[in-house]
């Protein structure tokens, strides 16, 4: 099936001229979308550039060839766009969530989280998309009228649902925050300018979500296959990579074993986003949205897998958590990655004085507001600067190798 086209604009894309607009009033751009714009602010914000030194599996110093925040960024950005416009939505909305999925992952990738979310197990707990929400609507300090980028709401909302709703109609947490409620900050920001948590968010959304899926899938069998972590063959278990690539061999008997990864990741990519195509296609002649309004009161997503793509899915994640995230060699790297990031943290809350002047002002008491405060500054830093901190402080900061 080919995706390089575009079709006929659905009727339940988003409308940049429908925008629900910005919490501070602007004057219109002559040249730019409300989405372009957001996709242009989120490029030129200090959060975009840090994502380049900050890592997805490997740290920084392990090669020049695995992926960083970035280019997984880019990455899933450019499936964004392609999914988009095969099924006729908005690019540059679906563009912006994909460029600013990410803004608020802390150094060395989940390790950072899970440090920081058990720093703030007395605080609310650490969210991702929480702290990307606070990235862009206040830690950024950019304009003269503002702080934050004052982007639309309809990047703010997907940016904070585009996993699904966060809470039911009458405030409780679902899925995954079932348990403790919704991230706090994400709850007041939503006090200010209501994001509907109750909702899904636009099909635009919908489709970065699934974007972010499809890269880590690929991309993350070709890091792990260049680490040396498990082998082609092994992965070939995973009936979907199998199938894959049993085809590119009966195609090409002789291909030489660099290009056999890379044919096998790109037909990956090509085949979860055909399916995507099909699967949308299928659930929007059932649901028959007429509105971008009526894809967020769907009570399912309009962009999916179908549910052999979703097994799929799973099996090669499966497969990934066991060979790769839980690795010997990558745990061991992931545990001193988290002590860096918890030794921080206590010691900026016993000593703010050592935060920078601008992270530090009108936090004297050792309460929830400092530790928010130095979860924020510890949440921007870069893996080498997080290292470069620790060595300020302590003795003994790890290699990390």
């Amino acid at each position: 099936m080919a995706v390089e086209t575009g079709r006929e604009r659905a009727v339940f894309a988003s409308d940049p001229a429908q925008s629900r607009g910005r919490r501070f009033a602007e004057q219109i751009s002559p040249t730019r979308n409300a989405f372009r714009r957001d996709c242009d602010r989120i490029i030129h914000s200090a959060a975009f550039r840090r994502l380049a030194h900050k890592t997805q599996v490997f740290v920084y110093h392990e090669g020049d060839h695995y992926r960083t925040r970035l280019t997984h960024t880019l990455e899933v950005a450019q499936i964004a766009r392609s999914l988009a416009r095969a099924l006729g939505l908005d690019e540059d909305l679906a563009e912006a969530l994909a460029l600013a999925h990410d803004l608020g992952h802390p150094p060395f990738g989940h390790a950072g989280e899970r440090a920081l979310d058990e720093c703030l197990a007395g605080h609310g707990g650490f969210d991702h998309n929480a702290q990307a929400l606070c990235v862009v609507t206040d830690l950024e300090r950019r304009y003269a009228d503002f702080n934050g980028l004052n982007l639309s709401w309809e990047t703010l909302e997907g940016l904070v649902k585009h996993n699904g709703p966060l809470i039911d109609r009458n405030g409780a947490g679902i899925g995954r925050y079932t348990r403790h409620g919704a991230p706090a900050p994400i709850i007041e920001y939503s006090k200010i300018q209501d994001l509907e948590l109750w909702t899904y968010a636009s099909a635009e959304a919908q489709v970065a979500a699934l974007s972010d899926d499809i890269a880590y899938d690929a991309h993350d069998i070709d890091d792990g296959l260049r680490a040396d972590l498990f082998t082609l063959g092994e992965i070939a278990a995973v009936p979907l990579v199998g199938e894959l690539l049993n085809s590119i061999d009966t195609q090409h008997p002789r291909i030489d074993p660099a290009r056999r990864v890379h044919e096998t990741i790109r037909a990956l990519i090509t085949r979860m986003i055909e399916d995507v195509i099909t699967e949308s296609g299928r659930r929007a002649a059932m649901l028959k949205p007429r509105t971008a309004a009526e894809v967020r009161e769907a009570s399912r997503p309009i962009v999916g897998f179908s549910p052999a793509m979703e097994k799929g899915d799973r099996e090669v994640k499966n497969f990934l958590y066991a060979r790769m995230y839980r690795h010997d060699r990558v745990m061991r790297v992931m545990e001193d990655a988290e002590r860096v990031v918890r030794e921080l943290f206590r010691h900026f809350m016993a000593t703010p004085a050592d935060l920078p002047p601008e992270w530090g002002e009108g936090i004297d008491s050792a309460d929830a507001r400092r530790a928010r405060r130095v979860a924020d500054y510890i949440a921007g830093m870069t893996d080498r600067y997080a290292l470069i901190e620790h060595a300020k402080y302590f003795k003994t900061t790890p290699g990390l190798r």
